[in-house]
């Protein structure tokens, strides 16, 4: 059986930092690329990135978010500083087949249960 499960979510300060991770089980995790996604209330599941030989990450967290793995922990990263109001959301880690980069949702086979992140002031 398949599971991800996120944490590290939490409430702050504008400007501050935190790191999300994802343990993956019931996965040959090395062979999954990786994705982030976060879908605010009232809005879309927004990509913001995705991690297999490389990186790619949306526009609106380039520079400021950092996607990594750990291989032999099964492990998935989301490095994030300089957060901002409107980076408040769920945060999701998802795994897919395409070794291809992907951002599309739907491109994505297993989900997390995502970690809530809150940013204020």
């Amino acid at each position: 059986q398949v599971h991800l499960v996120e944490s590290g979510g939490g409430l702050v300060q504008i400007g501050g930092s935190l790191r999300l991770s994802c343990v993956v089980s019931g996965l040959t995790f090395s062979r999954m690329a990786m994705g982030w996604f976060r879908q605010a209330p009232g809005k879309e599941r927004e990509p913001i990135g995705w991690i297999g030989v490389g990186t790619v990450y949306a526009d609106s967290v380039k520079g400021r978010f950092t996607c990594s793995r750990d291989n032999a922990k099964n492990t998935l990263y989301l490095q994030m500083n300089s957060l901002k109001p409107e980076d408040t959301a769920v945060y999701y880690c998802a795994a897919t087949r395409r070794v291809l980069p992907t951002m599309t949702p739907t491109e994505y086979n297993y989900w997390g249960q995502g970690t809530q992140v809150t940013v204020s002031s």
